[in-house]
């Protein structure tokens, strides 16, 4: 077993308007209402929504990413209004290679809270996050090429696109797709913040 195991970071932090933290059993209620909310946009891109979870499902699977964060085999994080209980969107860093270290970001916002800049308040920083406590070296984020909605997230935040690869995927129809990838080192410094850049359509990544 790797010693990434005992690393200790926190599992919480805050953006302006967002509280970050890790899942925790039981929230899979709230989880599940935002999924219902967002099936429409999460069905076209995310090949896990297939259908809408029951909340047993989504128990099973909160419960399963919470694991996984204490293991550090994959650190989802649920995104809170400030002094809520309502989950604005789910996010996190996966594909860990901690050798590198690396990240991949991925989201996905509620549609009824889209258009408010949270997913890039979030992203922006959850990215300094791994910067700054988890000694990232590389973070990227990829999606589909199609997803425009998604690409000018990582545009805006300043991540370079490093590439378009060609057939690279099936997106959830079946189809082949092209994927895009934005990267970012840590030579590159931390990602400033420029306010909560409102009025932008940013779903899901």
């Amino acid at each position: 077993m790797s010693t990434r195991i005992l690393m200790q970071f926190p599992d919480s932090f805050e953006s302006e308007r967002l509280l970050i933290r890790a899942p925790k059993f039981g929230d899979s209620t709230e989880v599940n209402n935002a999924i219902r909310d967002s099936f429409a946009e999460l069905n076209r891109w995310m090949p896990w929504a297939k259908q809408i979870p029951t909340i047993a499902e989504s128990e099973e699977n909160t419960r399963q990413a919470a694991l996984d964060f204490i293991a550090r085999k994959d650190l989802r994080l649920l995104c809170f209004l400030k002094g809520t209980d309502r989950l604005i969107l789910s996010s996190g860093l996966h594909r860990i290679d901690w050798d590198i270290p690396s990240f991949e970001v991925g989201y996905w916002c509620r549609t009824s809270e889209t258009g408010k800049g949270y997913v890039t308040e979030a992203t922006r920083a959850i990215i300094n996050f791994a910067l700054r406590e988890l000694g990232a070296e590389r973070i990227e984020i990829r999606m589909d090429d199609n997803n425009e909605k998604s690409w000018r997230v990582a545009s805006r935040l300043g991540l370079k696109l490093e590439g378009i690869l060609r057939s690279q995927a099936r997106d959830p129809a079946g189809m082949l797709r092209d994927t895009r990838i934005y990267g970012r080192i840590k030579a590159e410094g931390l990602l400033t913040c420029k306010g909560f850049e409102s009025n932008v359509s940013d779903i899901i990544g």
